[in-house]
């Protein structure tokens, strides 16, 4: 079985939420399988304190997990327009990987969850990417062919899934962002399982 990275950060479980959908989507494509990872909150202090091991929900990534899978979905909640920062410092430790070009040539998609619906989703996803080509992944996004992103009144982007969380976090993921969800795994997992066939 090959896996597809599923990499995300969550503050109120929202993007969590968006992640096990994602997951899902993956593991509906024959052959392929998900591995849900988080990264640990950054500390204001000068060195994290947190526990190797987080007490509820995924492991935490390692560098190893990023150059074993057949590709990478990316998830985040928007701060201030961009990603947070556990993610973006996560990322900021890949350089050994950028110089043996581990990543170069996989699948890699992107999702994020708002507090507001024009809180910066779109602008959130496309600065998640730009680490990304960096490393000369191939980003996969969502084709109008998924009719939901015609419909949605609440999150979805052809940049990737996004979710309307609400400004206290409450909203509960739509149907459209469910099925958004899914529809970027299975497609994400196809494409790495296309991309593998042909090496």
């Amino acid at each position: 079985m090959s896996e597809i990275l599923v990499l995300y950060y969550s503050r109120h479980g929202n993007t969590a939420a968006m992640a096990r959908k994602i997951a899902h989507g993956v593991e509906r494509v024959e052959g392929m399988t998900a591995r849900l990872r988080t990264v640990p909150p950054v500390s204001p202090e000068c060195e994290s304190v947190a526990p190797e091991i987080p007490a509820d929900g995924p492991p935490y990534a390692t560098a190893e997990d990023l150059r074993a899978c057949a590709g990478l979905a990316l998830g985040s909640p928007t701060r201030f327009g961009n990603m947070a920062a556990p993610l973006k410092y996560f990322l900021d430790q890949t350089g050994g990987l950028w110089m043996q070009g581990a990543l170069a040539g996989k699948p890699a998609a992107v999702f994020t969850s708002t507090a507001s619906l024009h809180g910066g989703q779109e602008s959130t996803l496309l600065s998640m990417m730009l680490p990304l080509l960096h490393h000369g992944m191939l980003i996969v996004g969502l084709p109008y062919t998924e009719k939901a992103l015609l419909t949605t009144r609440t999150g979805g982007t052809p940049y990737g899934p996004s979710h309307l969380a609400g400004v206290e976090d409450r909203n509960p993921l739509s149907e459209e962002e469910k099925g958004l969800c899914l529809a970027l795994g299975r497609r994400l997992a196809e494409i790495a399982r296309r991309l593998e066939a042909a090496a």
